[in-house]
């Protein structure tokens, strides 16, 4: 009991270790992963940034409803949903044309935002995606 006191005793006069947030701002290290981005005009839409999604945060859709023998990628319609995300990588790393057509930004994730009903959109999308083979 004695080294616990001594011990509290000499913590009264050490510099905390805790960061004084919100006072002072958190640097984000370098290197961290943060909003997955996407250049429409550069994706040669080869899906695989979708298929290496581990959480499927990204979703390709058709826009129109072509018959099955003239599906045209370039119909298809990128939904990405950040509150699925895990900002893994994987889609970057996948991706034949990273940094062009996807990358991850430095902009952080709006996690925790008090919203009702925030993926109700990506539901419908899902809902989509299962129906269109």
């Amino acid at each position: 009991m004695y080294q616990s006191f001594k011990k509290a005793f000499q913590n009264l006069f050490k510099k905390p270790q805790t960061i004084d947030y919100p006072a002072s701002p958190i640097e984000k290290p370098q290197g961290s992963r943060g909003l997955i981005e996407y250049g429409e005009s550069e994706c040669i839409y080869c899906l695989k940034c979708e298929k290496a999604c581990p959480p499927q945060a990204i979703l390709f859709v058709h826009t129109d409803t072509p018959s099955d023998n003239e599906k045209n990628k370039k119909s298809l319609k990128y939904n990405y949903n950040p509150h699925l995300c895990i900002y893994c990588g994987e889609c970057v790393r996948a991706c034949p044309k990273p940094q062009e057509a996807l990358w991850q930004s430095e902009k952080k994730p709006w996690i925790g935002v008090k919203e009702d009903r925030v993926n109700d959109e990506w539901f419908e999308i899902e809902k989509l995606k299962k129906e269109t083979p």
